[in-house]
């Protein structure tokens, strides 16, 4: 059963700033999964990734993926996934990251602004993941 009752509801879940889990798969086919930031927008997942992952070594390896969305801890349960092929952009990750920073992070906290200062001085570092989602579940 949906917990969401339209897109605009589940859009307004995916606004609160919640970590997804990124699936994708291992080599012998096994799944894998790791948090990451990301964008619900016009209908595209966006995240970046470091160039120099292990996630996106298996993605150049097999783009299938699923993102997987949840609540946090008091909240009612609910989850949206998004399951399709992630595309990779080799120029614009670091872009993102600035983007979602003051999302994830108190960017007050010196340590916490160093870090992204340090991303911003090698964007070349970084690469863009959009996932347009071939099928889009959500439950509770």
């Amino acid at each position: 059963m949906a917990r969401f009752e339209s897109e605009e509801s589940r859009d307004a879940f995916l606004e609160v700033p919640r970590l997804g889990i990124l699936i994708t798969n291992r080599a012998e086919g096994t799944p894998i999964g790791v948090p990451v930031w990301f964008d619900w927008s016009d209908g595209v997942v966006s995240m970046f990734a470091d160039k120099e992952s292990t996630k996106l070594a298996r993605l150049r390896r097999d783009p299938r993926a699923s993102l997987l969305v949840t609540n946090v801890v008091g909240e009612p349960e609910a989850w949206v996934a998004f399951d399709g092929e992630i595309s990779i952009d080799e120029h614009a990750g670091v872009e993102l990251a600035n983007k979602l920073a003051p999302r994830y992070w108190d960017l007050e906290d010196e340590e916490r602004r160093r870090v992204l200062d340090s991303w911003l001085q090698a964007p070349e570092a970084f690469c863009l993941l959009t996932l347009a989602p071939t099928r889009i579940r959500s439950g509770n």
